[in-house]
């Protein structure tokens, strides 16, 4: 299917062929007819992706700092890896999209198949969209102007954020599409309104709307003209639709406000505020989020929970509703808001008009027309990338998860391999299609099943999130594959149970060696093998003592939620369980967790014992600075100690025979690890972590899991 992406590197917009998404639960798969451009914000991200370097660096100073810190820990290379990692993702444009229902997901109710729906799905032929994002377009809304549900909605909660009454005065700054919306809301309150821009355009729809207006291209005073606008009292709310980088939108809407007046930000303004204009006036002034109450909020908009009605009586569908509501009975027109309109195919012609200095409103993309193929045709799950490869190789291999760390590091460390990379799986399509063509894929698809019953196909890596890892992997080696998994390999003791008999089962039925593996790669780093081999000559117990500069990541990020990421000990300081149970050399016998006070857990001290008594010590800290090193291991052992730094120094203290291994550059031994798992694939050789180890260690870790959210729920 036909998809708009844009190129953050280079500003460029493309139509790309890409899988069709499927919907999963409490989603609907929508065939799109119409989507409309939302040229402010949309013409920002071009302008963004078009801007070079160091412009790209003066609008994000934050990352800035990051980009600097990462250096200091991780090195240049790294840094400017992970950089071009990240800017070479292509991004899907838009959000406001009306088609129709092609399939629903498990557990939807409210929609069928063939209902009109409006959504905020992106500019592509087909698009899955949650639930609670999305609307029934009554009969007499046509599927045009169905396409402004969104971005109607975003006028309509910046106004209730406003909360006007009847005939109030409300000064609209910015009349584009959304200001032009807002100010035939505002009028259908019962407001008086007065328009401001620059466009002549623009101004004379407001004053076919109803509105009064402020030419500002013709040097009228803004603030003067709301002052004579109000009777002299100051306006009582303000709604800032404008998109610039000036901070004069918000200090004039303070100036011309009554006292206790209040100003809601939609747009994009400066925020250099006077104190003195709101201390006198004790004015407000609130930011709107978006279409409304359920804005980011992935129990609401992904997991599909919506809010009472009785509590919450504007959630962001019922906005859309009411937007949809106003179209159908007349009171709100969007017919003159449509200034061009462009095939699909004709895209990246749209956004250089946006871009351009040509008047442009409101811009339509159709998916009808003479060129628009079947539902059949759309709904198809893979698109071929790149023909097979001339000679085969003993590893032909599946991705499941296309995100950052799949390919910033897997792919590649998979194709140094020398792995044949036939397919990738991801639940959108995009980001596997890009994947696919950066990296030699020969297709992309978003079908799982057809990727597990691939005959050709006998690896299988998983990069997903951790609450899938089990059953995917249960399911590739029920299918006879062999299987790397990114860490962890499973969230309960059950899973893991399944696991190992999944993986007995796969090798009785096969008659062969089937490798599990998962991806502790710093087993393989060249410090700890160094420190493996240094410590193999001097047998005996040892003692650990690892400190992790985890950093802090938001409570509502994927890895923080117990039944999708584990928690931060489980999702990630089991790596350096794993770490030091393979240099200990030893199984763990004892294991112990004393968390830090707090509602996320990420900040604890673990202990563990070993079968020859010695002893490790595992700081997971998430409440430090990231200019110190993220990962420092300390060995201390018969009157000699160890001490690797970030995977890139190694000294040794009293050590016959060796001071130092230092590197440019950080390795966390991602490539030797795949590279060991594809060599036991090669060789019919037993695998780089045996199944043993890899249970016992994820059984350890969700104990010490469970053990830190029992003393967290005591400490309560």
């Amino acid at each position: 299917m036909k998809q708009v992406l844009q190129s953050l590197k280079s500003g460029t917009t493309e139509v790309a062929d890409v899988p069709c998404p499927a919907p999963g639960p409490g989603q609907v798969l929508i065939r799109t007819s119409r989507s409309l451009i939302s040229a402010g914000t949309e013409r920002m991200l071009v302008e963004f992706g078009k801007a070079g370097w160091l412009d790209k660096a003066r609008q994000h100073p934050d990352k800035v700092r990051q980009v600097i810190e990462k250096v200091r820990t991780d090195g240049l290379k790294p840094t400017i890896d992970a950089v071009r990692n990240k800017l070479d993702q292509p991004l899907p444009l838009g959000y406001s999209n009306t088609g129709r229902v092609l399939a629903c997901g498990p557990g939807v109710t409210a929609f069928k198949v063939g209902d009109r729906i409006a959504s905020n799905g992106r500019h592509a032929e087909a698009v899955v969209a949650p639930v609670n994002l999305c609307a029934r377009v009554p009969e007499g809304v046509s599927d045009e102007d169905a396409a402004f549900t969104v971005v109607g909605a975003i006028a309509l909660q910046g106004i209730r954020l406003i909360g006007p009454t009847l005939g109030e005065c409300v000064v609209v700054t910015g009349l584009g599409l959304i200001g032009l919306v807002a100010v035939q809301l505002l009028r259908a309150h019962g407001c008086r309104v007065l328009g401001l821009d620059f466009d002549p355009a623009r101004l004379e729809l407001a004053r076919q709307f109803g509105a009064e207006t402020v030419d500002l291209a013709a040097g009228a005073d803004p603030v003067q003209a709301g002052i004579a606008f109000s009777r002299g009292r100051g306006v009582d709310a303000v709604l800032l639709t404008a998109a610039t980088k000036s901070s004069e939108p918000v200090q004039q809407a303070a100036r011309m406000s009554r006292k206790r007046g209040r100003i809601v930000l939609v747009g994009v303004t400066g925020l250099e505020l006077s104190r003195a204009d709101f201390y006198e006036k004790e004015l407000t002034f609130q930011v709107s989020c978006s279409y409304g109450p359920g804005r980011y909020d992935a129990d609401y908009e992904e997991r599909g929970h919506d809010y009472p009605a009785g509590f919450v009586r504007w959630t962001e569908q019922r906005n859309f509703e009411a937007v949809l509501d106003m179209m159908a009975d007349g009171r709100l027109n969007v017919k003159p808001l449509v200034s061009h309109r462009f095939a699909v195919a004709e895209a990246p012609a749209a956004y250089e008009l946006i871009g351009g200095k040509t008047p442009s409103l409101g811009v339509v993309l159709d998916y009808g027309g003479p060129d628009a193929v079947s539902d059949a045709d759309i709904m198809h799950p893979v698109t071929r990338v790149a023909p097979a490869p001339a000679l085969a190789a003993p590893v032909c291999a599946g991705f499941i998860g296309s995100g950052n760390y799949a390919s910033a590091v897997l792919i590649p460390a998979f194709a140094a391999a020398g792995a044949r990379l036939k397919s990738i799986a991801s639940a959108g399509g995009v980001s596997g299609r890009h994947q696919a063509r950066k990296h030699g894929f020969e297709e992309a698809t978003t079908d799982v099943v057809a990727m597990l019953a691939d005959p050709a196909i006998n690896t299988i890596v998983i990069a997903t999130r951790h609450d899938s890892h089990a059953d995917l992997t249960c399911r590739a080696l029920a299918a006879g594959k062999h299987v790397f998994v990114e860490k962890p390999l499973a969230l309960t003791l059950d899973d893991l149970s399944r696991i190992a008999a999944a993986h007995a089962e796969a090798e009785r039925t096969t008659g062969r060696r089937i490798v599990l593996s998962v991806g502790f790669n710093r087993r393989f780093a060249p410090h700890v093998k160094k420190a493996q081999e240094l410590l193999r000559g001097a047998p005996g117990a040892k003692s650990f003592i690892m400190t992790v500069n985890a950093g802090a990541i938001p409570a509502e990020h994927w890895t923080q939620d117990k039944r999708i990421g584990g928690g931060r000990i489980l999702g990630e300081a089991v790596h350096f369980v794993d770490l030091l149970r393979h240099l200990s050399g030893q199984p763990i016998v004892s294991s112990k967790i004393t968390p830090m006070a707090g509602p996320l857990g990420d900040t604890a001290t673990i202990t563990l014992g070993f079968a020859d008594g010695g002893i490790g010590t595992i700081h997971y800290f998430a409440n430090g600075d990231k200019s110190f090193p993220k990962e420092r291991l300390e060995v201390f052992h018969a009157g000699r100690i160890l001490q690797i730094d970030n995977f890139r120094k190694m000294a040794g203290f009293a050590w016959p025979g060796f001071s130092s291994l230092n590197m440019m550059s950080q390795d966390k031994g991602q490539r030797a690890c795949a590279a060991a798992f594809c060599t036991a694939i090669a060789k019919g050789a037993p695998p780089p972590i045996s199944l043993d180890e890899l249970i016992e260690v994820g059984t350890v870790a969700i104990a010490l899991a469970a053990e830190e959210e029992l003393a967290l729920g005591q400490a309560e």
